[in-house]
Parts: C-alpha cells; structure tokens; sequence
C-alpha cells in the first residue's frame, strides 16, 4: 500500500487490520464514495489525558452509517479500542481528533446506492490543538440547512458539509469567522461548524432539534452539565432577531467544545458568566471520566 506520510499533522490510520502512519491513501476514482459521496464519519476528542463521550462518537458512526445504506462492520467497543491503541503513538502533549470513518467502494442497484456489502472502515488520529476560547464572529448566512426529506441530515454524512463550506466562505468573505445558518423556514439552525447557545436575562436557548441539523453530542452534554449546575436550557424555535438581541451567544462542537461569540453582524458581545460556566463545566465533566 502506497502511504502518504506528509501529512500536515502527526497522523495514524487504521485500516484492513493494521496502523499505517500517515494520509494513507484510499479510495480511487472507482470508488463509489469518490463520485457518489457514500461517506460517513464521526469526531472524538482526546486532550489533557481524556477522551470525553468516545463511547458516543463510536457509537453515532454506526448509526451514520446504516442512515446512509451502508453496513457497520466495527462495534461501538472494537472502535474504542482502536482508538485507546492508535492514542499511544502520540506524544500525550498536543490535542488528537478522533474520527471514525465508513464508505462505500461499489455501487448497488443501478449503482446509484452504495452497495452495503462494500463497506470500508477506517479510523484516523491526528493532532489537532483545539483553538482558545476568545470568541468568533458570526453573519447570517444566505444559504439554508435542507430537511431529512430533500439530504440524509439523521447521518453525519460526507455529502452534507459542502453545503457548510460554502456558508463559511461567503462569510468570511465579509470579514466574519463564522455564519449563522437558518433552516428552510428561516429559524437559526446551527452555525457552520457548530450547535448555536444563547443567553438572553439569565435564561439558556438553543434551536430545538427539528431533523435539519445534527443534534450534536457536545451539545447534549454542555445541556446536561449545565442542568445538573441548575441552568434548565430551552430548545425552542429561535430567530435571528433574538440572537441580535441576545446578551450571550456560545457554540459548542467536537473541535474546540464551548467558544463565545464575541460579534454578530455589526454588534460586539463580550463572552459571558454563562458561556464561561458552561465551558468550565464541560472540562469538570471532562475530566471525570477516565484518563486514557
């Protein structure tokens, strides 16, 4: 096997039994993932000696992969410990992603679905220091989340980041970090890279789940330690209007877990008491499970 050891970042891929250092190359023009995007994928963490929710991660690459026709061919447990074994050949200093992937090599049925039966796996570590919570900017993004009817948005699916991609660099092209991405009906659905918070006289909102956007396992666990600190969140529909209003904004996500907004549109917001607890929180949490 041909391997790719340029890799920006030290890097380790698991792949057809073994550990290959690396941007192992693997899937060629053939492959039903290279044209017909049949591409799954999860994120874990591992930083400051713990890997928070991995068992989650694990287990959501499954469920990814059977919400897009493909066939999970590693338990959530086999993932894990591929995992603790590959966090071993890192020097345990700098921050790893953790990220679990499924694909298709040969189309099915008219070749359009992947043939499940085709099914790789992989798992790639590589390091990724997570970025300081000093805060982003955000816009409004012109481009919408689409619904489970029209893109497979119950996956962690591949083929739904370009649509991610394309909301950051029109924002950024206008001098933003970030967007604010809205649903079909014009609720906030999640920014580009993230689940969206916000604070308004002392009460947590985040956008209710609606089957536009993923419900993010960073998300569910900021809402339980914040609830177990006695701070109840409301999942509710939330406009735009109401985060221009709001006295707080904060994302959480897998890469960096719980950052401040510090602007939207032409408005400057200071990170707040409860961003901050929230963060606080999530790294007691953290910290509590065991150290791998």
């Amino acid at each position: 096997m041909a391997v790719n050891t340029q890799a920006q970042t030290a890097t380790w891929t698991y792949v057809d039994g073994d550990w290959y250092e690396g941007n192992v190359p693997l899937i060629g023009p053939r492959s039903h993932a290279m044209w017909l995007a049949s591409t799954v994928f999860d994120g874990g963490r591992w930083f400051e000696g713990v890997a928070p929710d991995l068992d989650r991660h694990s287990a959501r690459v499954n469920a990814s992969a059977i919400a897009l026709g493909l066939m999970p061919t590693m338990s959530t447990e086999e993932i894990i410990g591929l995992a603790k074994d590959g966090l071993k050949k890192f020097d345990g200093d700098t921050a790893v992603y953790i990220r679990p992937m499924y694909w298709g090599e040969h189309g099915g049925y008219m070749g359009v679905p992947a043939d499940p039966d085709s099914t790789r796996f992989c798992l790639c570590l590589y390091e990724a220091p997570m970025i300081k919570p000093s805060g982003f900017s955000l816009t409004v993004s012109p481009f919408r989340r689409p619904t489970f009817e029209t893109m497979p948005t119950n996956a962690k699916a591949g083929c739904l980041y370009p649509n991610n991609a394309r909301a950051i660099l029109e924002a950024r092209s206008r001098g933003f970090d970030n967007a604010l991405v809205l649903d079909m009906l014009g609720n906030v659905a999640e920014t580009g890279t993230s689940n969206i918070f916000m604070v308004k006289e002392g009460h947590i909102f985040t956008p209710a789940p609606n089957g536009t956007f993923l419900s993010g396992i960073t998300r569910s666990r900021t809402i339980d330690v914040l609830a177990d600190y006695g701070f109840r969140t409301t999942q509710t529909t939330l406009s735009v209007q109401d985060f221009l209003d709001a006295d707080e904004i904060f994302s959480t996500g897998n890469h960096s877990k719980v950052v401040p907004v510090v602007r939207i549109e032409d408005r400057v917001l200071q990170p707040g008491p409860i961003a901050r607890k929230a963060r606080e929180l999530y790294w007691e949490f953290a910290h509590s499970t065991p150290k791998i």
